[in-house]
């Protein structure tokens, strides 16, 4: 295989071997050219736009092995910062392979909690404060002393609300206008509203002595910003920095670094603008396409070289990335300008293909199926995945690979290292340290020891939690294995001392299953196949995306899905939502561009009826799409007019008593319950339902805005309004009722 793979070329030395500048030499001699170029300059500024699968965390690692070895770093004067702990663990095994220890690879929150625990006794006093792990009760705690109605969905947007704004650095007074200034509608409450929420848990908060996440970045930046003398002392242990992902940095992060660095220049930010997906939690771009102005000395190195996909599904990618659109402002241009386009370096795979299906039941047995096929020709199940846009799509796919007896996990679901068969079997493990006298070798003395925590040799014949249990524990046999395939001479003390690592780190093994993942969730993974599922507008964009800038965020998440797969790429699609349902979906408009590789079922306009074929055709009976105006056929961009159908500036088209009735017994339940009338229904969701005019039930949970809580608490009660009833006496009946 030739060097441009990353593979060291026939004869090179091992990193790990020889004097410094041999093992300085042979870090470079493993790298392409622009790989060498980031990392054969270590000292300095320098901005690396890494396309997806081109080698960025390969680059990075050996810039700082580099650094180490040729005499410019001393490794405990780097801090490589990540985004997720996996990713952390993963640089520092890299970093260890190339014979470099005691970098600090950590994401900004275990830097930032490692520094605060540690100078909070000079700053402040004391020890510092715990740090909830989840804010969700306090959320709710602080809903219920302001007498809102939550449920689980409202209260985990309610945190997400207050995360976006700690990480843009607001506060309770600020942010209402800052909310209204970047068209945040959070679970439905204004802004004066979610302020309130926000001071409420944070006076909850204070009330307990805890602190959150957020927090942590807060309070560590605050005191070095306030004491000089810490600052010194951070900026002492630290003069080196490499930021992955750095596309992804919110304002408090990117404060937090600035501090960390001060006055100097040795930082190396990674990122991809392409991969800019996490703008709602705060996150933009804006840090990464101006570090060059920032730093105008810094040299700008693109990694174009593609090494994990095959040129069939780079040149997708490459199609679906090349049609973004320009949006209003300098950030927008500036994305397009940097945009990597990728250049394939693997072998030649299967063209992409793209499926239609009648619905989504449909579409989730026919993956399953086909997965099942790949299985049967011998593809191992951890090198498969399914990605769709949201959690609530992982149900039906849950269910079809039960069915078909497919292992699966769930990304994003329990911790490894917290499930109850790994601790157990950790304990197991940590037992058998004492008693190794090394007669067995440590694989088998490892399967030994697992067998009392229930795992055997062959799987078992039932799926769901049993067949997760077996994984979980196999997983951990597998990385004896994999042990010993590097240090043939450990035992089970260096395995039971690697597992702690990872739990700490949250390094999890992995654990053979096919997995299912959002589109976020996925993000910096890969597998042989993926199949991206779910591919109609609606879902891809999502229908709350609003405006320009939010649909091209959705397009580049598509363009993360796509750049998951190395070998094969599936895509799919389905009319309708149940069996018999109408066909109201078309495929995503994203796929326009590539129509001449996927064919034309891919053209998203007309609206196609799906077939199992896979072949779309024309049906005249398509209802209007959600996201035309029904009056003047405009687009919709917003989530309110998507919700009723229609542009701002087009007049109603329902019968004005009838809305009017709906707000009149709107005003009579929220007195009658002492709540805001937004939480009974807001006017966008009182304006659907005049719109629709249900008659029944089904017809009323069909309508956004109406969950499960609330079709059972107001279902009949709107029902009644929309017939006639009188809105006043519907009310009193409603509230005596509950």
């Amino acid at each position: 295989m030739s060097q441009a793979h990353g593979i060291p070329p026939a004869g090179s030395s091992d990193p790990r071997d020889g004097d410094p500048m041999s093992r300085a030499d042979a870090v470079l001699a493993a790298l392409d050219p622009e790989q060498r170029a980031v990392a054969s300059a270590p000292r300095g500024p320098m901005c690396v736009l890494a396309g997806a699968g081109t080698g960025k965390t390969r680059a990075i690692t050996h810039r700082i092995a580099f650094g180490v070895h040729s005499g410019a770093y001393q490794p405990q004067r780097v801090l490589a910062v990540t985004f997720t702990a996996r990713a952390a663990g993963e640089m520092r095994t890299r970093l260890r392979d190339l014979g470099v220890v005691g970098v600090q690879a950590r994401t900004f929150h275990a830097a930032a909690l490692r520094q605060l625990h540690f100078f909070w006794p000079r700053a402040i006093g004391g020890g510092a404060p715990e740090v909830v792990p989840v804010k969700a009760p306090i959320v709710a705690e602080a809903a219920g002393r302001l007498r809102l109605q939550v449920d689980r969905t409202t209260i985990r947007d309610l945190a997400a609300e207050i995360e976006w704004a700690k990480v843009c650095m607001l506060t309770p007074q600020s942010y209402a206008a800052a909310a209204r200034a970047a068209g945040r509608d959070p679970a439905g409450l204004d802004a004066t509203a979610m302020a309130r929420v926000w001071e409420s848990y944070e006076e909850r908060k204070t009330e307990r002595g805890v602190i959150d996440f957020e927090d942590v970045l807060l309070l560590t930046a605050g005191i070095l910003a306030e004491r000089d003398d810490i600052a010194r002392v951070v900026r002492e242990q630290y003069r080196h920095f490499v930021v992955d992902e750095y596309q992804d940095v919110n304002a408090l992060q990117q404060r937090l670094l600035d501090l960390w660095v001060g006055d100097r220049d040795d930082v190396c930010v990674v990122g991809d603008p392409a991969q800019t997906i996490y703008s709602f939690t705060g996150a933009t771009p804006d840090h990464l396409l101006g570090f060059a102005r920032r730093y105008p000395t810094a040299p700008v190195v693109r990694l174009v070289r593609n090494y994990r996909s095959t040129p069939q599904i780079v040149g997708l990618a490459n199609l679906v990335i090349g049609a973004a659109r320009p949006t209003a402002g300098a950030r927008a241009g500036r994305e397009r300008v940097t945009a990597v386009k990728l250049q394939a370096q693997a072998a030649a795979g299967p063209e992409p293909v793209l499926t239609a299906y009648e619905d989504d039941p449909a579409e989730a047995a026919g993956v399953a199926a086909a997965i099942r096929a790949m299985l049967d020709a011998g593809r191992p199940a951890a090198q498969i995945a399914i990605l769709f846009r949201t959690n609530a799509q992982s149900e039906a796919f849950e269910s079809a690979l039960s069915h078909a007896d497919i292992p699966y996990l769930v990304r994003g679901g329990e911790r490894f290292f917290a499930r109850q068969e790994v601790r157990a079997a950790l304990v197991l493990l940590r037992g058998a340290v004492r008693g190794d006298d090394g007669s067995m070798p440590l694989p088998d003395l490892t399967r030994d020891v697992l067998g009392g925590a229930g795992w055997s040799p062959s799987p078992p014949s039932a799926g769901g939690a049993l067949r997760e249990r077996w994984e979980s524990l196999s997983a951990l046999a597998a990385l004896a294995d994999d042990l010993v395939a590097v240090s043939p001479q450990a035992r089970m003390s260096d395995l039971v001392r690697d597992l702690d690592e990872r739990a700490a780190s949250a390094h999890a093994p992995a654990v053979q299953g096919v997995t299912l993942a959002s589109l976020h969730a996925a993000k910096g993974l890969e597998w042989d196949a993926v199949f991206l599922a779910g591919c109609s507008d609606g879902l891809i964009p999502i229908t709350m995306a609003e405006g320009a800038v939010a649909i091209e965020e959705e397009r580049r998440l598509l363009y993360v899905g796509l750049t998951r797969a190395r070998r094969e790429l599936r895509l799919s699609w389905a009319g309708a939502r149940s069996p018999g349902g109408r066909a109201t979906r078309r495929p995503s408009r994203f796929l326009d561009p590539a129509s001449a590789i996927l064919g034309e079922g891919a053209k998203s306009a007309p609206a196609r009826k799906a077939g199992a074929s896979g072949a779309g055709s024309r049906s005249p009976r398509t209802p209007a799409l959600p996201t035309v105006c029904r009056s003047c056929g405009v687009e919709l961009t917003k989530a309110a007019a998507r919700k009723v159908g229609r542009c701002d500036t087009c007049p109603p088209t329902y019968d004005v008593a009838v809305f009017e009735a709906l707000r009149a017994w709107r005003a009579a339940v929220a007195k009658a319950t002492s709540v805001p009338a937004y939480v009974v229904f807001t006017d966008a969701t009182l304006t659907a339902i005049a719109e629709s005019r249900p008659t029944q039930l089904t017809q009323v949970s069909a309508v956004s805005g109406v969950g499960a809580r609330k079709l059972e608490l107001y279902g009949q009660a709107v029902l009644d309004v929309v017939a006639g009833a009188d809105p006043a006496e519907v009310a009193a009946r409603a509230v005596e009722a509950d």
